[in-house]
């Protein structure tokens, strides 16, 4: 299997469309790769969703601990957690009907992310979200 990620237009049409982002695996840690990628994000005008369980907040938002938790819409769900975890991280993002799944840099699971984008959602893979956004907001 040869998972391929959308290409710079789908990308900056998904930028175009994503307000809300449910990090799951935010880190409360600032030197965490997860926490200064969701501040980065949330610098830009993101709201920001922290999805960890025994958290309260981090980045000044309430945390939640799984997706279904979240009493409102996201747009976006973007993953920081380790490759095992992102099947049921797909199930729960289908069962929600989710529109989009970034999972990040480093993290690769060829099947859960085909499956989620056999089921309509856009997906990326080992891609990092803040490179990314920034990469094609200054192209």
């Amino acid at each position: 299997m040869n998972f391929i990620n959308p290409d710079d237009a789908a990308l900056a049409a998904l930028f175009e469309r994503v307000r809300t982002i449910a990090v799951v695996g935010l880190s409360p840690q600032p030197a965490r790769p997860s926490h200064a990628v969701a501040q980065a994000m949330q610098r830009y005008g993101f709201r920001i969703v922290p999805v960890r369980p025994l958290v309260d907040a981090v980045l000044g938002e309430k945390a939640y601990a799984t997706l279904a938790d979240i009493p409102f819409r996201v747009d976006l769900v973007d993953v920081f957690r380790a490759a095992e975890h992102v099947p049921a991280i797909v199930d729960a993002c289908l069962a929600l009907h989710l529109p989009a799944l970034w999972i990040q840099q480093g993290i690769v699971h060829e099947a859960a992310a085909q499956r989620a984008r056999d089921a309509g959602m856009t997906v990326a893979m080992d891609r990092c979200l803040l490179k990314e956004y920034i990469r094609l907001k200054t192209a």
